[in-house]
């Protein structure tokens, strides 16, 4: 028999990351910042924060920028109904979008967005097929942004009268540049992101402001023009009813320009906050970002109410067809028209610059809202919470998408669509439940109705664009292939961040080494968990094992409890019945969290620790299905494995023993 020890078994115990190298200065570099994961049990923000209008400004990028192609979009759409048309988008953004985000924000205070929010919705597997799902409408949305926005930079690029000829043709390679620089941006950091989105927001809302006024002016000194306009309306139109059908048809096309809420919200992790503790930093975070999709929505609603009437009253509505100097560009058009190819160009460069960089308040969506959910799910790599390797990822795909497209603006804008209309729909769905769940009528009525329009809008658009669906339904597939993928590949791990043992635990711990200086755990599934189910099973395992006859044991149990979770914080509970001593844990998975428990334990007495198991019945392949999806399955060559990945020395490495 060992002598035995005094030991005072430590409360928590950290997890350490098993690194098979030393990493150098580059691996060092692409890992040092990381996204934290969903939900309350995330740390504190270790990313540097901004004031809630500079975090507007990088989501403003992609929200602001489609002023560029917006009014000819709703002209060529609505034709002098434009304005009524754009009318009904600015009530839906004030008293549908805003307050639906607001409570999003609300909801989900750590950027998981309403994903989150419908997370809670569905349990175990369906709810993480579900979010999977959702995910792949966001990523197909925000990546179709990156892709759309730079190509779309480069026809406004290659548009410009003064452009050198030997450039035109090279949408792709211009387009590819352009991504290549914006990774570069983020590869940076954030903060750079943030300091590079300011200067262009203000710059774009300063030169539409001139615009628009100068427009205006236009208008005022010559009031024919307004009055061709109404002329136009009352001439055409007959009741109210012919007046509000094509602005509703024209509706599903609008709808785009309402792309930065969701964006908003992921970046929530961003916006600067003040308070003594988290309560309160989480409170005041909540409060600036609300104060930031306030700003954005009033902003953009005033530019796209007057944008719209003063490009339908002073442009041709031929100019605004395909191929017309309008197309796609009709604050541009005004700008060379009205205040000359000088300030035309100026225009040109800060619309290219906006539309290149309105990919950067994706690809922040991107980074913030993809690895709190895949990497806690054990659906993607450790790695892939870090913000240097998924934006060369992100780059990369949108090269290849850009490629495929052959930077086709058209070609991209179905999918486009159908990611953004989608997130929306699940955002409206998500606030419906949350207001039935709180029982405000009002509430539950307003956003049903929202919900409607929503996917009213989605509906046509994939009617009208069915390619669209078919390539967010790529991505979701995508997605899903790749993450079972890499759940299987890393089943082995331990999949614990810390364990946790309570007073009892610790102090059956202490006693056990006490008693003979050593730990022998016997692994137990219990049934009915009374005295004499854990005598039999103590006899039992003193017969078919090694355990030796005068040693004290402990019993571990593992309490599976939603196998679809992957990776968790294992609290280990004392537990007496009838003088036998039982570790009790609640965890996703039994193998990793006995190999947890055991590691644990080694690494806290210093003592290596025997743990003692039986076969179980039944066929191998039938235990590996059990195992990946209900967390159970033939459990001691698992855990056997779980160790060896962990630990290459087998003499410091717990016994495993199988008897039976």
């Amino acid at each position: 028999m060992n002598q035995a020890v005094q030991f005072d078994m430590p409360e928590s115990i950290p997890v350490t990351a098993t690194t098979a190298h030393r990493p150098n200065i580059l691996s060092r570099w692409l890992l040092k910042d990381a996204v934290q994961p969903a939900g309350p049990e995330s740390a504190e923000n270790m990313t540097r924060t901004h004031s809630w209008w500079k975090v507007m400004c990088l989501t403003g990028v992609d929200y602001f920028s489609s002023l560029s192609y917006l009014p000819g979009i709703a002209a060529l759409a609505a034709g002098a109904l434009s304005p009524v048309a754009t009318l009904l988008i600015v009530a839906l953004t004030l008293w549908g979008m805003l307050p639906m985000y607001r409570r999003v924000a609300k909801e989900s205070p750590r950027g998981q967005g309403s994903v989150a929010m419908l997370e809670r919705l569905l349990p175990f597997w369906q709810g993480k097929i579900f979010v999977l799902i959702l995910l792949g409408f966001v990523v197909t949305s925000w990546i179709i942004t990156i892709t759309l926005s730079a190509s779309d930079a480069t026809v406004h690029l290659l548009e410009n009268p003064l452009v050198p000829d030997a450039l035109r043709g090279q949408n792709v390679v211009i387009t590819v540049v352009l991504l290549l620089i914006l990774g570069g941006v983020f590869l940076l950091g954030f903060t750079e992101a943030v300091a590079v989105a300011i200067p262009l927001v203000i710059a774009f809302l300063g030169l539409n402001a001139v615009i628009i006024s100068v427009s205006l002016a236009a208008i005022i000194s010559e009031p024919a023009l307004a009055a061709d306009w109404m002329s136009a309306l009352t001439n055409s139109r007959g009741g109210l009813g012919d007046l509000l059908i094509p602005a509703l048809l024209a509706f599903p096309l609008l709808v785009l320009g309402l792309s930065g809420f969701e964006t908003g919200v992921s970046m929530m992790p961003l916006v600067y906050s003040t308070g003594a503790s988290p309560e309160e930093r989480l409170a005041s975070r909540i409060r600036n970002t609300r104060k930031l999709l306030s700003g954005a929505a009033l902003i953009m609603s005033v530019y796209l109410l007057t944008s719209s009437f003063v490009t339908t009253i002073l442009i041709p509505p031929e100019a605004f067809a395909a191929g017309g100097e309008a197309n796609g560009r009709a604050l541009a058009y005004l700008a060379h028209e009205m205040l000359g190819h000088g300030f035309g160009t100026i225009y040109d460069v800060s619309s290219i610059l906006i539309l290149w960089f309105a990919g950067a308040s994706a690809m922040a969506g991107l980074i913030n809202i993809v690895p709190r959910y895949l990497p806690s799910y054990g659906m993607a790599p450790e790695w892939s919470r870090a913000v240097r390797p998924v934006v060369l990822v992100y780059t990369a795909i949108s090269i290849l998408i850009t490629i495929g497209f052959g930077a086709d603006v058209n070609a991209q804008a179905g999918a486009y669509a159908t990611g953004i209309l989608a997130m929306m729909v699940s955002g409206a769905v998500a606030v419906t439940f949350s207001a039935i769940r709180r029982r405000r009528r009002r509430s539950i009525v307003g956003y049903s109705v929202l919900t409607a329009i929503l996917l009213y809008a989605l509906v046509e658009n994939i009617r009208e664009k069915p390619d669209g669906i078919a390539i967010s339904a790529l991505f979701i597939l995508g997605i899903v292939a790749v993450s079972l993928i890499s759940r299987v590949t890393r089943t082995t791990e331990l999949r614990a961040d810390r364990i946790e043992f309570d007073q009892r635990a610790r102090q059956f711990i202490t006693d056990s080494l006490t008693h003979d200086g050593q730990l022998n755990i016997i692994a137990h599934r219990r049934q009915i968990g009374d005295g004499d189910e854990y005598a039999a099973k103590e006899r039992e395992q003193r017969g078919m094992n090694p355990v030796p006859g005068a040693a004290d044991v402990l019993f571990l149990e593992i309490d599976v409890v939603d196998p679809s979770e992957f990776r968790e914080t294992l609290k280990v509970r004392g537990v007496e019945v009838d003088g036998h001593r039982v570790l009790r844990v609640s965890s996703p998975a039994a193998p990793n969290a006995i190999a947890a428990v055991l590691m644990a334990l080694r690494d806290a007495t210093g003592v290596r620790p025997h743990a003692y198991f039986e076969w179980s019945e039944g066929n191998p392949l039938s235990h590996l299905f059990r195992y990946l999806l209900l967390g159970r399955g033939d459990t001691p060559p698992v855990v056997r494995e779980i160790l060896r990945e962990r630990e290459a020395d087998p003499t410091r490495r717990p016994g495993i023993h199988v008897g039976g």
